[in-house]
């Protein structure tokens, strides 16, 4: 199976910006995809984006997108997830996803890291 580990995380300043990493490691596959979630107390998990790990097609959110970008460095074995113009209510904790299907399905994605917290003052 695949592993991954998630780092990066910390807290900012709004407006600030972060880049959060994930390292995978294991089983991966030309069609894996890779995906970003983030899950604030008390709300429900939400889908942010994902990338596909051998074409390097993307997919994110509209109501994130322009903000946050996922890229990949394969020689790394790593998916990033770029945050801009951040503000308190992107206070979460950000978890890497893998997974096969729809790159744009968030059900696609079935293992997980152990996430990592950001956390945006004012």
């Amino acid at each position: 199976q695949v592993r991954l580990v998630e780092s990066g995380g910390g807290s900012v300043q709004a407006g600030d910006s972060l880049t959060l990493s994930c390292v995978a490691s294991g089983r991966i596959f030309r069609n894996t995809l890779m995906g970003w979630f983030r899950q604030a107390p008390g709300k429900d998990r939400q889908f942010i984006g994902g990338i596909s790990w051998s074409g390097g097609n993307t997919y994110h959110q509209d109501s994130l997108k322009g903000r946050f970008t996922i890229s990949k460095d394969n020689a790394k074995n790593t998916v990033y997830l770029s945050m801009n113009s951040l503000e308190p209510e992107d206070t979460a904790v950000y978890y890497c996803a893998a997974g096969s299907g729809v790159l744009s399905w968030s059900k696609s994605y079935s293992f997980w890291g152990q996430g990592t917290q950001v956390t945006v003052s004012s």
